[in-house]
């Protein structure tokens, strides 16, 4: 394979909302970033399709709410698995985040007295979920974008990161697979930031983009970082359910939060029975099991999902509040005005993730992480808007503490460990017995049908078992050798990965015997004191973290 060069000072995996906030606060530092794309620049990432709003305490709409109610809202909601220091960061710096997004030129709705609008969303004490329609990831991206190419941020798309380069622990590069020629990439820079994302692909069903099937976890993983929270897997309550082609696309929590209802076959708003409380505005992790007992006890809808039904709002707030929505099933001959909509639960969202400290750092030296790719924020179970949030609170973190890191270091180079990773990247290529995006399938298949929204040991380690058989097969996938866009050695990339974050997250889910947020075991229905512990896991040890 041909090989390349690419010098920086500090290397940004992934062009979302906190890839892209990361990068400005390097150029900030008068220090060179690089964004490395495995798709599109500022397209292959999850940023641009969240469509509900930005949770930051404005008091805009009203006014009783505060720093000290989102904190508490956020640890409810993620069943006080949370790192309170990082909840603590993400409220407090989150308005000013905003504001910065502001100056970059994204634009948010506003009330008519000219102050923010704020709605709803889930599991939150008042509405402080600021938001543009129902587009409020695809305006903040583009400001991001255009931020980057008014400072002439360098990036490079369609290049997949396969490993870390170190010496000793201490990162000092990465390695990078270029999809447009096959060669390789050695990216030596003095810090890496990881800002790729969740792992939603591990799943047949999910609003994430393709590209999105863990590579972060992997890659950290094996360098010697920390995970942490692996189990906590958070299956959105609505993704579209039909046509196939649309399976999983996300249905905005917006929907629910403009006043849509959840219906079941039998026109029984069924919540009501769930959380009377709160309804369809319940967290995350009560409305999609909800939905998913609906669905399995036999009351769901024609295509196996339930109903959810705008149909009694006005029609000038659906045009205003919900245009994306309209448009999306327009596309698909339904008029979200006068017919309810088919949904049921898409994988979504990793709170769990690379372990990083205040300070956007991992366990392992100049290795910093931020966005989807980190756990501990969000605890069992992320509320709607508080991602957003995220990636601009971290990735301005992780950009700051990167640079600073970079300033202080020296450019290293580590020319055996890129030989070793070039030549088994090279191995891949052979003819084999199972096609590599079959491969693919056969994990997901097993993911949605052992390790999803309800779980149990026997299951568990039935998947346990598949995968390691899965992983000794891996030896036997068929890679043919071309040139450009050799997507079979990409996938074949892909799913190394894959089974082995599927792994981690099932040995989290066998170890934590008991029901919490997003993680839920039908053998252990119940929450257990003595389980609020986050599961840390290192290549070398597993251990176990009190909250």
């Amino acid at each position: 394979m041909e090989v390349k060069e690419i010098q920086t000072d500090v290397l940004i995996v992934g062009s979302g909302g906190a890839g892209s906030r990361a990068a400005i606060e390097v150029d900030d530092a008068g220090l060179k970033a690089t964004i490395v794309s495995k798709g599109l620049s500022f397209r292959s990432g999850c940023t641009g399709m969240a469509e509900g709003g930005y949770n930051a305490v404005f008091k805009a709409v009203d006014e009783e709410d505060s720093i000290d109610a989102h904190i508490k809202d956020t640890l409810k909601g993620g069943s006080y698995l949370n790192d309170k220091r990082l909840v603590d960061i993400l409220v407090n710096e989150s308005p000013k985040r905003l504001i910065d997004l502001e100056n970059y030129g994204a634009l948010f709705d506003r009330q008519e007295n000219g102050k923010i609008n704020q709605r709803p969303f889930g599991g939150q004490t008042y509405r402080r979920t600021c938001f543009q329609g129902d587009r409020t990831g695809a305006e903040l991206l583009n400001a991001l974008k255009e931020e980057i190419i008014r400072r002439d941020i360098e990036c490079i798309e369609e290049v997949m990161i396969t490993s870390l380069i170190q010496d000793g622990l201490q990162v000092i590069g990465a390695t990078g697979f270029d999809l447009k020629d096959s060669s390789l990439i050695y990216f030596k820079a003095k810090a890496v930031i990881f800002a790729s994302g969740g792992a939603g692909q591990l799943y047949p069903v999910t609003s994430n983009t393709f590209q999105k099937n863990g590579d972060g976890f992997a890659i950290a993983y094996r360098a010697g970082a920390n995970l942490i929270d692996m189990e906590q897997v958070q299956f959105h309550p609505t993704g579209m359910v039909t046509p196939e082609s649309k399976k999983g696309v996300l249905v905005t929590e917006a929907v629910r939060a403009e006043g849509g209802i959840l219906l079941n076959k039998d026109g029984e708003r069924f919540m009501a029975k769930y959380s009377p409380e709160k309804m369809e505005l319940s967290t995350r992790d009560v409305v999609a099991r909800s939905i998913y007992q609906e669905i399995i006890e036999g009351r769901g809808s024609e295509h196996g999902g339930v109903y959810l039904d705008i149909s009694h709002l006005d029609d000038d707030l659906i045009d205003e509040k919900l245009e994306t929505m309209v448009l999306q099933f327009e596309n698909v001959g339904v008029d979200i005005k006068h017919e309810p909509i088919e949904v049921a639960p898409t994988a979504h969202h990793f709170m769990g993730g690379i372990k990083i400290k205040t300070d956007a750092s991992s366990s392992i030296p100049n290795l910093f992480a931020c966005g989807e790719v980190c756990g501990g924020v969000h605890g069992a179970n992320r509320l709607g808007g508080n991602a957003l949030a995220d990636t601009q609170v971290f990735g301005k973190i992780a950009g700051e503490s990167a640079a600073k890191a970079a300033k202080n270091a020296e450019l290293k180079v580590n020319e055996e460990m890129f030989l070793a990773e070039k030549e088994r990247i090279e191995s891949l290529i052979k003819p084999g017995t199972i096609k590599a995006n079959e491969f693919k399938e056969n994990i997901k298949k097993l993911m949605w049908e052992k390790v999803a929204i309800v779980r149990e040991e026997k299951t568990l380690n039935e998947a346990l078992k598949e995968l390691q058989e899965m992983q000794k097969d891996l030896d036997n996938i068929d890679v043919s050798d071309k040139d450009q866009y050799n997507t079979e050695l990409l996938t074949a990339l892909e799913v190394i990965n894959m089974v082995e974050i599927c792994i981690l997250v099932v040995k989290s889910a066998i170890l934590r015997r008991e029901s919490r947020g997003a993680h839920f075991r039908s053998d252990f229905p119940e929450s257990n004191d003595a389980w609020k512990r986050s599961i840390i896991l290192n290549k070398n040890k597993i251990k176990f973290e009190a909250r």
